[in-house]
């Protein structure tokens, strides 16, 4: 089976997976390329990732970009001159709450069908959509129901695991938390998304007296698609996906952002999270935009960790951060 490579959360992995291809959405590490080590300034960790995996990658028969994020949109234009792997690039629109903004995500939809049928895959029926939506949405609901009994990392990775053709490998009997495990001032991290480098952060707040009860980073629960409507499931699948990830799924890149905020209010307060710790990469205007509102509205404390994607040599600094915030709630 063919393989799509994508890391965007707007990208649908039901749509691809129709098409009879597999949907792989990135797990990035902190891996460079040739063609990405040659700009680091100003240039996204996260993004100079990607690039360094889609251009190394020997196993992907197609990548699809989104427009959501600046860098990775001119991040395209790098893939398309220097990767033979065909790349798509996904217009998502910031605006969201309005009837055209809606119509052009669903007209791109129809357009990277397109494109993947080019690519080997056939399009979809409406029966074989709904069933492939259904099967993906029992997945996501087994991985939030097992969030109570799993660390934070194994809960991240739970959720990373489903990123290639909905098979994840979860074991919640790996991940069992003991009542003494389960202590500790609970924390939210919220943010944009984490490389596989990054979930040693959750390890390091645990073991420094914390308690990640909420993961809003976009690889977290954030992230994922909510649960579909299935009675609109059943009358127009195409609309009901276009609906649960366009319409669903909040981000500071949404024009206005409000829905970010009251996602963020209704899990704060459910799970009485006591601070925020904020992981944001240096040069993303998008997130470090976010931080002072984010500080004025929530009333909790934040801290601000900020990264450049060298992994080993962050981690010092970050401990001695969490170390002395978490000091700070006791």
């Amino acid at each position: 089976m063919k393989t799509v490579v994508y890391t965007c959360p707007y990208v649908p992995a039901e749509w691809i997976a129709a098409h009879g291809l597999c949907p792989r959405r990135s797990l990035l590490d902190s891996v460079d390329s040739g063609v990405s080590r040659s700009r680091r300034e100003g240039v996204c960790p996260y993004v100079r990732s990607f690039i360094g995996e889609v251009t190394e990658n020997s196993e992907a028969d197609a990548v699809v970009m989104t427009t959501v994020c600046d860098q990775m949109r001119r991040a395209f234009d790098v893939i398309a001159r220097n990767c033979a792997l065909p790349a798509f690039l996904m217009n998502v629109p910031s605006m969201w709450q309005t009837l055209a903004s809606q119509k052009l995500y669903v007209d791109e939809l129809k357009r990277l069908s397109r494109f993947l049928v080019e690519r080997g895959g056939k399009a979809p029926s409406n029966n074989m959509l709904a069933e492939i939506m259904i099967q993906y949405d029992e997945v996501r609901t087994s991985i939030r129901a097992s969030r109570e009994y799993l660390s934070a990392r194994r809960f991240a990775e739970a959720i990373a695991e489903n990123r290639v053709c909905n098979e994840p490998a979860l074991s919640v009997s790996n991940g069992l938390r003991t009542l003494h495990d389960r202590e500790g001032i609970p924390l939210a991290i919220v943010g944009g998304p984490l490389m596989k480098a990054d979930f040693d952060l959750l390890d390091m707040i645990e073991q420094l007296g914390g308690r990640v009860v909420l993961d809003a980073s976009e690889t977290g629960e954030r992230g994922m698609c909510p649960e579909f409507d299935r009675g609109r499931l059943a009358d127009d699948p195409l609309l009901e996906l276009a609906h649960a990830y366009f319409g669903g799924i909040p981000d500071a890149s949404r024009r206005p952002d409000g829905e970010l905020y009251r996602w963020l209010k209704c899990e704060l307060t459910g799970r009485t999270v006591r601070g925020i710790v904020f992981r944001r990469y240096v040069w993303c205007d998008l997130w470090h935009a976010e931080l002072a509102r984010l500080k004025e509205w929530c009333g909790l404390p934040v801290l601000d960790l900020d990264a450049a994607g060298e992994n080993g040599a962050d981690l010092p600094r970050t401990s001695n951060r969490i170390r002395a915030f978490l000091e700070m709630l006791q």
